[in-house]
């Protein structure tokens, strides 16, 4: 056999192997085409891998987790969310849950819903902002309670949070917590140091509750606020203003290690 009938015959075996591999692709195509529920999955494991390809964030609480008073929109977790980027090259995805006027009882509620359980198991950090709204009775301050109310009040807030921990811990055993503390923005009143004995307690005892628990970080703001108060606040007087947000997420990002 010489040289070009040899030639011959392996180009015409090449080109029937091509012509066969495509039938073979076309007939398995169409026997699964007509038998959707046949399809080769995903493994488990590879499920997760995808759900792994970046880093992702979640945010809960109340009006400073939805950024109220900042007039750039961002908050302290748009700041936060800027300053993790600057330090990892993966890509960052962030789900904020915050809602207005939130208290913890409704947040005890929140974190027990399908899709907030599944976003919490998803996540590699969680940010928590809560309490304001409890202790402050949304900005109104703690005119007309006596310190039977406040204490009724607290018990009643950190047997919610101990509830929302739970919740959270259950769906994701993994990510590490950020809980933020509180700060006085009635410092300057008249009742201002009585205020801030209360808030130092509360934030004594949240940073208490917070050690019970794996991988949850109390994160302090009382002292950012403590001097020139007015200088980071809003024009309501209650939530934090541009450079009130981004003390606190300096603070926040300063914590966080990837």
């Amino acid at each position: 056999m010489n040289r070009n009938l040899i030639r011959f015959v392996t180009i015409i075996s090449v080109i029937f192997s091509i012509l066969w591999l495509a039938g073979l692709g076309w007939a398995v195509g169409e026997y699964y085409a007509g038998k959707p529920d046949q399809i080769p999955k995903k493994t488990a494991e590879a499920e997760q891998e995808d759900k792994k390809e970046g880093l992702r964030i979640v945010a809960l609480g109340d009006s400073l987790t939805r950024g109220t008073g900042d007039e750039t929109g961002k908050g302290y977790v748009g700041n936060v969310l800027d300053e993790v980027k600057k330090k990892t090259d993966q890509k960052v995805m962030l789900t904020n849950l915050g809602i207005s006027g939130q208290r913890s009882e409704q947040l005890k509620g929140q974190v027990q819903e399908v899709e907030v359980q599944r976003q919490l198991q998803a996540a590699d950090v969680i940010l928590i902002t809560i309490g304001g709204n409890d202790l402050f009775r949304s900005g109104q301050g703690l005119e007309n309670l006596d310190n039977e109310d406040i204490s009724e009040v607290e018990k009643n807030y950190f047997e919610n949070m101990n509830i929302v921990f739970t919740q959270i811990r259950q769906a994701n055993s993994n990510a590490n917590i950020f809980f933020i503390g509180l700060y006085n923005p009635f410092i300057d009143f008249e009742e201002g140091k009585d205020l801030s004995k209360i808030v130092r307690h509360w934030n004594y005892q949240s940073a208490e509750l917070s050690a019970s628990y794996p991988n949850i970080v109390f994160v302090p703001t009382f002292d950012l606020f403590e001097l020139n108060v007015n200088d980071y606040l809003y024009t309501d007087k209650f939530h934090p203003n541009t450079k009130g947000y981004r003390l606190i997420a300096e603070r926040v990002a300063s914590l966080l290690t990837f």
